[in-house]
């Protein structure tokens, strides 16, 4: 199977979860939320989602670990040892999803060494699908019924005067509006959307968003297919010393803090180190 067929494979299986999420998303039934040991919410959806991923990707490749959100996580020791995993969040965006706003995702990772290669993420609510990585060399963007368009990110250039960030619906916080009143030091005027779910880097990708700066706790799997979506079209995340993000190398799961960038060319790192 070829990286192009693989991913083509992986986004059939996240618009399958997907499909799945929105069978209860539009039962009229009170959802049925219970809370996880990080108090973070699960749902009958995330639960389903998982089932169909984790059997799906066991289908394309019976050998490859999975990380899951929903499954147990193997323990470092062990998972120190893959040069080669999926990485999953079968629902990005809980809160959304319990609130309804349809911002929410399905995201599927290929991670080699550390670095993001393939990813999917599915949009349920709108049926789109970003997909790429830089083993296939490009993304896209398919809503369905429709022809997959390439992603282009915006580049900023020295005339450039208007900088859009996009920021955590749920977790912007103090340091976030610190970080964009300095980045109004070199822009005439700033933008900024709030938006939940990996659908923040996607908007990086497509060339509607500058940067996503996440001063607060994420997990590997929140952010692993959209940064190899991002990735894939020259975009990048680094941490706050500006080396890019890198996955399974420690034995938490958890993101340090970090910038997500569409133009990583541009000087950011002068811009808005003296903000952090």
């Amino acid at each position: 199977m070829t990286d192009q067929e693989l991913l083509q494979g992986i986004a059939r299986i996240a618009q399958n979860a997907g499909e799945e999420i929105l069978a209860v998303y539009h039962d009229d039934a009170p959802l049925d939320v219970s809370l996880k040991e990080d108090d973070s919410p699960l749902t009958l959806a995330d639960s389903k989602a998982n089932a169909v991923i984790v059997a799906g990707l066991k289908q394309l490749d019976a050998v490859m670990p999975v990380v899951s959100e929903e499954s147990e996580m193997p323990p470092f020791e062990q998972r120190s040892q893959w040069h080669r995993y999926w990485l999953v969040d079968p629902l990005d965006g809980t809160k959304e999803f319990i609130s309804r706003n349809g911002e929410f995702t399905v995201n599927i990772a290929l991670v080699e060494r550390g670095v993001p290669v393939l990813g999917v993420v599915h949009v349920p609510v709108t049926d789109v699908t970003y997909y790429g990585g830089s083993a296939v060399a490009g993304a896209w963007r398919v809503e369905a019924g429709k022809d997959a368009e390439a992603l282009q990110p915006r580049r900023i250039e020295e005339a450039t005067t208007l900088a859009r960030f996009v920021a955590s619906r749920s977790h912007r916080g103090v340091q976030v509006d610190q970080l964009i009143q300095q980045a109004a030091t070199r822009f005439d005027a700033i933008e900024v959307v709030s938006m939940g779910s990996s659908l923040k880097m996607c908007l990086l990708a497509e060339g509607k968003a500058d940067c996503y700066p996440r001063l607060a706790p994420t997990s590997e799997w929140d952010t692993a297919a959209a940064h190899a979506v991002l990735r894939a079209v020259g975009g990048e995340i680094v941490k706050t010393d500006f080396q890019p993000l890198r996955y399974n190398q420690k034995p938490d799961i958890l993101n340090p803090h970090f910038i997500a960038l569409a133009d990583p060319a541009f000087a950011w790192e002068e811009l808005l180190k003296p903000a952090l």
